[in-house]
């Protein structure tokens, strides 16, 4: 079952879509969180604001009162001004008439005994308290009222005025005995700072709303339109790379003038490319070079059996089963070489690895080597074992194929020396032969390559043996170079060592 199925169908393919998708919603969580902190802030700051209001009241209810001022009933804070020994309210307001406080007051009067507030502050000019105080219920509330039917707690703020303290016209205007203590009350109703919140935040909030919704489409669009023309050179990218073909691959990408992302991009494409294209030409190249060594032996083979099949009682049956036998070695030798290629181009991992010891190895070679040729001969110098890792058979083939091409251009010695060296092992073979011209140094190195020109004893090279030794070497981390010499060829392994047991 496909699970990406409902996804593909609603989420963008584009890259521009999904830029800009991305970028838009970003962009909300940041205003989200921006909005969420600017409404509470000023929240926040409302409520401070209607609190203050309410202590003004308050304040102004306190002076008049100690000018001896009735307040009027009309008042956005609910108010109470009550006094000892005194059964009704001096005077109420602001909603407090809900409860009918000429008959009884509603909030507890001061006693006698107890002090004026404390000393009065440099800041408000005198002191006041609050307190959380419960507010009886009012069981024929209506809901317009401010106090509901059970009541509640609300926060109250007080200040005490003795009646002492105000001189007589004062204590009269108000109704309360000399020696009175009054004592001024103001309910903080949370709904009246609510609603100033409310009503600030709201208008906030409509304005945050659309300027989000503005920056969102703004912030989208030029996402989604820059991000446009930063992949033109992307889209012109792939149109040329789509015209890359097998029959036509010389076609490269244009590399922007600036130096950003996508010049790289278009630098490693055509790289990509002209390796492509080289190792299609070497295909090509291996694969004719292959034919044609082929059919130089077939065509040999095949000569031979139809003259003899044509003239059987003139056909030396001896002498053509032997050409016939060794055009098909030849055969034999060449289509190995060929699998061995093949086999190395693949780069698979070296197997069954072990440490060869490649002093024996070539001491070895040395003994069982078939010199074909009288009066050549075939040495080997080495001091200690020289160890390295890898197969014991792909490291027998490199040096073998060596020592065959030594053996073909020799004049009259061969000599082969294994060394230990920083770390690595060194294997020359080294022969008196005509040697290879400098700018051949190289080329030797690459398949069906032969020098027939310099080498006038090449015969039965397929131009393979170097460049199998080579892939070799390289398969096992090494290198296989020829080394300049005045007289004759000096081919140079150099594989790194494996330490003996006893170092390690």
């Amino acid at each position: 079952m496909n699970t990406t199925g409902p996804r593909q169908r609603w989420w963008p393919r584009s890259v521009r879509a999904r830029t800009a998708l991305a970028a838009a919603s970003a962009t909300a969580v940041i205003l989200a969180g921006i909005g969420w902190w600017v409404h509470h802030d000023v929240y926040r700051e409302s409520r401070q604001i209607a609190e203050e209001q309410a202590q003004a009241q308050f304040r102004a209810l306190v002076d008049q009162v100690k000018e001896g001022v009735v307040p009027v009933r009309r008042s956005t804070v609910p108010y109470e001004v009550v006094a000892t020994d005194r059964r009704g309210a001096v005077a109420y307001g602001g909603g407090m008439e809900e409860f009918d406080p000429g008959t009884r007051h509603v909030l507890p009067a001061p006693p006698k005994a107890e002090l004026p507030a404390p000393p009065d502050d440099e800041s408000s000019g005198w002191g006041y308290t609050t307190i959380p105080t419960r507010i009886p219920g009012r069981p024929d509330s209506e809901p317009g009222d401010r106090f509901g039917k059970d009541g509640g707690t609300y926060q109250v703020m007080y200040h005490d005025v003795r009646a002492d303290e105000l001189n007589s016209d004062t204590v009269a205007a108000l109704g309360v005995a000399a020696d009175a203590q009054l004592r001024v009350y103001a309910v903080v109703l949370p709904h009246a700072a609510e609603d100033i919140a409310g009503t600030i935040t709201e208008a906030t909030d409509r304005r945050l709303l659309r300027a989000g919704l503005v920056s969102l489409i703004l912030i989208a669009a030029v996402a989604y339109f820059a991000v446009r023309i930063a992949l033109r050179p992307v889209e012109a990218i792939r149109v040329l790379t789509a015209s890359v073909t097998a029959s036509d691959p010389r076609e490269r990408v244009t590399v922007p003038a600036a130096g950003h992302e996508i010049t790289a991009l278009a630098t490693t494409i055509n790289t990509t490319l002209q390796r492509l294209d080289t190792a299609a030409a070497q295909q090509r190249r291996f694969v004719a070079d292959a034919a044609h060594e082929l059919r130089s032996p077939l065509t040999t083979l095949l000569a031979s059996l139809e003259v003899a099949l044509a003239y059987p009682e003139r056909t030396d049956w001896p002498g053509a089963v032997t050409t016939a036998a060794r055009q098909t070695r030849r055969l034999q030798a060449l289509t190995e070489d060929l699998l061995l290629l093949a086999r190395l181009d693949t780069r698979a991992p070296t197997a069954n690895p072990e440490t060869v010891d490649l002093t024996a190895l070539a001491s070895r070679l040395t003994e069982q080597y078939p010199l074909t040729e009288e009066g050549l001969t075939l040495t080997c110098n080495s001091t200690a074992p020289a160890l390295a890792h890898g197969n014991p058979d792909e490291y027998e083939r490199l040096v073998r194929n060596l020592i065959d091409n030594a053996a073909r251009h020799a004049a009259h010695r061969i000599h082969i020396t294994v060394r230990n060296h920083d770390g690595w092992v060194d294997l020359t073979v080294h022969d008196d032969g005509p040697g290879v011209p400098t700018e051949d140094a190289e080329r030797i190195f690459e398949r069906f390559v032969r020098l027939d020109d310099a080498r006038s004893r090449d015969q039965g090279g397929t131009g393979l043996g170097l460049a199998i030794a080579r892939d070799l070497a390289h398969r096992n981390k090494g290198t296989l170079t020829l080394t300049p010499r005045t007289l004759g060829a000096c081919f140079r392994l150099r594989l790194p060592q494996t330490p003996t047991p006893a170092e390690d």
